[in-house]
Order: structure tokens, then C-alpha cells, then sequence
């Protein structure tokens, strides 16, 4: 069976930029600005690291991105932790 790349199917690009959409202003202008530096280019396990981020609250994210706690359990991933540099270099 063919799985479908994430990059290879624009519903899915168009699903993940809207999940990126937040409460927090803050959070939304360092997600949208990461996205429009790098959405076409992610690739599938940043795609699913990015998932894995969007699944906390805003304040919990917000957190994360300033580097105030660490990454804990399933976010302490090296593909994870890899992103979390990569928005906080945007």
C-alpha cells in the first residue's frame, strides 16, 4: 500500500496550516512565520513533530517555543526536539 507523502497532498499542507492558526498571538506569528519560511520543504517526520506540538495548549507550546521547559515524554523525541530549534530559530 502507498502511503500519501504529507507534502505530496495540498488537503493535508491546508489542514496543518490551519491547525497552526492559535489563541495565542504570540504562538500564531511564530508558526505562520515558520510555515511560510518552510512548509514545502518539511518533511514527513517534521510534519509529525509539528503535530505533536500542536496538540498542547497554547501555553504549553508557547513554553516550549521561548525554551522555558523541556520537552517531556513523546516531545523529548530527537525529531521533536530538532523542530523546536528550527521554530525557535524563525
Amino acid at each position: 500500500m502507498n502511503s500519501v507523502r504529507h507534502q505530496d497532498d495540498p488537503t493535508r499542507r491546508a489542514r496543518l496550516r490551519w491547525r497552526s492558526r492559535r489563541g495565542l498571538l504570540e504562538n500564531d506569528l511564530i508558526l505562520t512565520r515558520f510555515l511560510d519560511l518552510h512548509e514545502v520543504t518539511l518533511s514527513d517526520e517534521e510534519v509529525d513533530a509539528l503535530t505533536l506540538l500542536l496538540a498542547l495548549t497554547d501555553n504549553d507550546l508557547m513554553s516550549l517555543l521561548l525554551g522555558q521547559n523541556d520537552p517531556e515524554g513523546d516531545l523529548s523525541a530527537p525529531h521533536v526536539k530538532a523542530l523546536l530549534l528550527r521554530l525557535r530559530a524563525a
